[in-house]
């Protein structure tokens, strides 16, 4: 089996998890109501970001005035858009994964996600702030 077909297989099942309950139920022991309306409640917290991010987006392509650089509004647009979507599908993963370590009584999987997230926007966020200067020296 080719290594791009176990990657596809992979992701495939991870897929699959997220809309078949009956498997994730399948799994463990029912475990105590409030721990998973608590992941329940963190993977609404995720989507909320998630759409915050894609209404950012649109706000961007279709509000923010030309920009200084040529095409970097619709680069932020582009960006705020991917980044949005990456954060769903990150959240719905985050959500099953941690659902099924409750269930199993694992210990719940580690993310780095919250942290890249954060420096990616810090990062656009100091690269709009030279944008921004660059524009109001050009324009004395």
């Amino acid at each position: 089996m080719s290594a791009t077909k176990r990657i596809i297989g992979v992701v495939w099942q991870a897929i699959r998890r997220w809309f078949d309950p009956s498997d994730l139920n399948s799994v463990g022991t029912t475990p105590d109501y409030r721990f998973s309306l608590a992941n329940e409640r963190t993977f609404l917290a995720w989507l909320r970001t998630g759409l915050a991010l894609i209404a950012g987006g649109l706000a961007a392509a279709q509000f923010l005035p030309p920009l200084p650089l040529r095409h970097l509004r619709e680069a932020i647009a582009v960006a705020l858009l991917l980044l949005g979507a990456t954060v769903a599908i990150r959240a719905v993963d985050h959500w099953s994964r941690t659902e099924r370590a409750i269930r199993l009584g694992e210990r719940l999987p580690a993310s780095r996600f919250p942290a890249v997230l954060a420096l990616i926007v810090a990062v656009g966020a100091l690269l709009l702030v030279v944008a921004v200067l660059a524009k109001g020296m050009s324009v004395r």
